[in-house]
């Protein structure tokens, strides 16, 4: 996916939450509603968020400096780490501050209808910004689960704005059901309750993003299936074997790669040149995304590939 990838999913996020943030802090002005105000600051997270990854995508288009000489892929890491962080400390933890305190300190709602309202209006639009991203994913997610498609993309920008909709959604059903909860019984503690449970689900997601960028931003390899497509376009009748082999994401889109490869001995320095730029050809025919390709010659001496 090119560097603008899932641009039309941030997009639709950006302006879904932008508008439903405003809105739910009418609500909770309006009606005093902890859920709401829970899911108001969660909006303008996730607002902050798309933000940061459309800078992100800026800025990672950077071209390579003397300091930086494999460029800026890694900006899009970056900044999805970061969003990840955001989405625990200013969503998770606010909620979960917000819904303890008025378990302890209930207060009563004031015109819940407004809430309710509110919150279906957000419902429809997040479900906009959801099926945007859903269907952005799907050109590239190919017959990976879900769950797998988040643990191994190695564009980060679906993943994230994917787990933030869904997340959004089950929260705005959460302060739904606190807001009605609590008119049904008269107890304004299930507001509270509501928006504890909103922030048990937002810690739960920025963990989940946390773990998965942090992996991208120190380098991740090729997946096995990759792997083995590069060993088998490295070998040829000439090259008798791939001694081992290195790679690493440098951007979702830049797979460096560094083999040693175990050439005939027969072959003159003429005919290894040209089998290597044949073979780095052969390579990315296949691995579009194997921009960086460096092989040194050696003979085989029974040593096996290793990734």
């Amino acid at each position: 996916m090119s560097a603008g990838g899932g641009t039309k999913a941030i997009l639709a996020a950006l302006a879904a939450n932008a508008g439903i943030a405003v809105a739910k802090f009418g609500g909770f002005l309006f009606t005093g509603s902890s859920s709401m105000l829970a899911e108001a600051v969660h909006s303008v997270a996730d607002t902050s968020n798309q933000g940061l990854l459309l800078l992100g995508q800026k800025t990672s288009q950077r071209k390579p400096t003397p300091e930086h000489p494999f460029g800026y892929g890694r900006d899009r890491y970056f900044y999805s780490f970061v969003v990840a962080l955001l989405l625990f400390s200013l969503g998770s933890v606010f909620a979960l501050y917000e819904g303890i305190h008025k378990i302890q300190h209930p207060e009563p709602l004031h015109a819940a209808w407004v809430a309710v309202v509110i919150l279906l209006i957000a419902i429809g639009l997040e479900t906009f910004s959801f099926i945007t991203a859903i269907r952005e994913s799907k050109a590239i997610k190919g017959e990976l689960t879900w769950w797998q498609f988040i643990r191994q993309a190695k564009t980060p920008e679906l993943p994230v704005v994917l787990l933030e909709d869904f997340g959004a959604l089950i929260g705005l059903v959460l302060a739904l059901g606190g807001v009605g909860l609590t008119v049904l019984t008269g107890d304004p503690v299930w507001d509270g309750i509501g928006t504890a449970c909103i922030g048990v689900l937002l810690g739960a997601i920025a963990i989940v993003l946390i773990v998965e960028t942090k992996s991208l931003l120190i380098g991740e390899g090729a997946t096995r299936e990759v792997l083995d497509e590069i060993v088998g376009q490295l070998e040829s009748e000439r090259v008798e074997k791939v001694i081992h082999i290195r790679t690493q994401y440098l951007g979702p889109d830049e797979l460096l790669i560094a083999a040693k490869i175990g050439i005939s001995p027969s072959l003159s320095v003429a005919e290894v040149a040209a089998e290597i730029d044949g073979a780095e050809a052969r390579v990315r025919a296949k691995v579009p995304a194997a921009r960086l390709i460096y092989l040194e010659p050696d003979l085989a001496r029974g040593r096996t590939a290793t990734a």
